[in-house]
């Protein structure tokens, strides 16, 4: 009892005050969240004022060309799904790999430590940087060229970090009492890891990767670095192939002077938020689905 009045009389005339502030804060917040929405409505908006008129079929299938009314983004937008798909295909067991080792397996000295803290620099890279990185190792080096694959190398580089980062966090969320009793039980450690740890975990790890990807294929810097096409008149047939993705084709006309040329930009920004939202939707049911499976 003696306790519980020193503790009110230690805090009671510092109450009004605390409430103030946290009502402040509450306002600071909610003024933030309104800014931000608001900006990206307007935003919004303002593309769909200007691109709604172009999507048509024609517009999804046709390739660039100097006249705008004739302009495309087909060659575009095969490139950009290519481009996902090979970043997914190189990105995702290697940085699903790290993760594990480094929260399962690597033992925890000086040198562990020290590729965390590396790992987690590396997520805050400018893109930039990664482009020139893959430019003078992926282009010069090893004589891939302005090449799909080039790219794909590239944006795997500058992903693999979130990738890492947000399967190990999914990680460290499942319960120790899981890992202890698949050891209870006689499992071995890549026992409890595959059949009890990577179910549990996996996701918040596909949540993650889906977004990694999201950025991956809304990224325009490194791709101009290492020589992306700006205008290119047809699909890749390998990987080997030149490309094109949507962001360059967009910054490409948006350069343009003529105004039809900006519309066909604001059409094309509409296509990539639309491909943007269904991996974030894909990412929202593939996270419920498996959350329904899970019982611990």
């Amino acid at each position: 009892m003696t306790a519980e009045r020193s503790i009110d009389r230690e805090f009671e005339p510092r109450l009004a005050l605390r409430r103030r502030l946290g009502t402040l804060f509450g306002i600071l917040s909610a003024a933030a969240i309104v800014i931000g929405l608001t900006a990206l409505a307007v935003l919004i908006a303002d593309v769909v004022r200007d691109g709604w008129h172009v999507l048509s079929w024609d517009f999804l299938t046709s390739f660039p060309s100097r006249r705008p009314e004739q302009a495309g983004i087909r060659s575009a937008l095969v490139g950009t799904l290519y481009l996902l798909v090979l970043v997914a295909i190189m990105a995702f067991p290697l940085g699903l790999a790290a993760a594990l080792y480094l929260e399962e397996f690597a033992p925890k000295n000086r040198l562990t430590a020290i590729i965390e803290v590396n790992i987690s620099n590396l997520a805050a890279v400018p893109s930039i940087v990664y482009g020139l990185l893959g430019l003078g190792v992926f282009v010069r080096t090893f004589m891939l060229g302005r090449s799909l694959i080039a790219g794909a190398l590239t944006l795997s580089l500058l992903v693999l970090p979130i990738i890492i980062i947000a399967a190990r966090e999914a990680l460290r969320a499942v319960p120790p009492s899981i890992r202890e009793a698949g050891l209870a039980l006689g499992a071995s450690r890549w026992q409890t890891v595959r059949h009890f740890v990577l179910p549990a975990a996996l996701p918040g790890i596909l949540t993650g990767t889906i977004l990694a990807l999201a950025r991956a294929i809304g990224e325009t810097a490194p791709l101009i670095t290492i020589g992306a096409l700006t205008y290119v008149a047809f699909t890749p047939k390998s990987i080997f192939d030149p490309f094109t993705v949507l962001p360059i084709q967009i910054f490409n006309w948006i350069s343009r002077p003529q105004p039809a040329f900006h519309e066909r930009a604001a059409g094309g920004i509409i296509v990539l938020l639309v491909v943007l939202l269904v991996f974030n939707g894909l990412a929202i049911v593939l996270r419920a689905r498996l959350q329904r499976r899970i019982r611990y």
